[in-house]
């Protein structure tokens, strides 16, 4: 990639941030639901970690610490959807994705780009407020030395994307299925039960819980939450998440070549 098109998709990030800035009332009474449900979760983890001392590995504190960075994320890495493939799916139906086709740029880096700017905003706008409040009035299980805040910040970009790649898979789904919608309730059942959004992955029992901790969900949430509170190998998680990235982001990148030879053969 050269310089020029660094700063194009640097001013395409930056108009993903810009965007979802604008949406003021929604990112307040989304640190509003956010802060709610992860006091609510709280208790419910505080009760079953009485009852079950060290479930997954964890003690209470880093069970506290886990649901305050999965609210912190909710937004963030669009746990449920609603990301740029929201968009995607949406200008796929409607046929004005021949505008991006024809765009001098990558396809998919472009929508790349968007959702980190939009990923930044939640985190800033809508996940550190959650988290501060978590830290304040909660024990939590959060390291004193540098080494690993940097760590959990390099999976937190490796989450990112992903997330955006997991998404964008789902996206490109339209081209064939003309219609968007139940490929988002899929992405919405998947993304909250395989990422460890309302119990961690640790904790899942037996083959199961093998199963879903070598999927790609598992880069969103579990594994930021291990590096940050020290039960996993930062460069363990990094050769994970990164493997899952590339592999994503390739079939994404076969996919978008099969749905843009579709597009030409339909005459679009």
């Amino acid at each position: 990639m050269d310089v020029g098109s660094g700063r194009l998709y640097a001013a395409v990030a930056a108009g993903g941030f810009r965007r979802y800035a604008t949406y003021r009332a929604a990112t307040v009474a989304g640190v509003f639901t956010n802060t709610v449900f992860g006091v609510i979760l709280v208790y419910t983890y505080l009760a079953l970690w009485h009852e079950k001392p060290h479930l997954g590995g964890y003690d209470q504190a880093q069970a506290v610490t886990y649901v305050w960075l999965g609210q912190c994320l909710y937004a963030t890495l669009a746990i449920q959807g609603g990301g740029a493939e929201k968009d995607l799916m949406e200008r796929i139906r409607t046929g004005e994705i021949a505008v991006d086709l024809y765009r001098p740029a990558d396809l998919q880096l472009w929508w790349l780009a968007g959702d980190v700017g939009r990923a930044l905003f939640q985190m800033l706008g809508r996940g550190v407020v959650p988290f501060v409040f978590g830290a304040v009035f909660f024990p939590m299980a959060l390291p004193t030395d540098v080494a690993p805040w940097a760590a959990f910040v390099v999976t937190l970009l490796l989450a990112t994307v992903v997330s955006f790649a997991i998404r964008y898979l789902a996206a490109l789904s339209v081209f064939w299925l003309m219609d968007g919608m139940g490929v988002s309730q899929v992405l919405m059942v998947t993304g909250v039960f395989f990422s460890g959004m309302v119990l961690p992955l640790n904790a899942f029992p037996g083959v199961l819980g093998e199963v879903v901790r070598v999927l790609p969900w598992a880069a969103q949430i579990q594994m930021p939450a291990d590096v940050l509170m020290g039960e996993t190998d930062p460069l363990r998680a990094f050769a994970f998440q990164a493997a899952w990235a590339v592999a994503l982001l390739a079939a994404g990148r076969l996919l978008q070549s099969a749905a843009t030879r579709r597009v030409v053969v339909q005459g679009g």
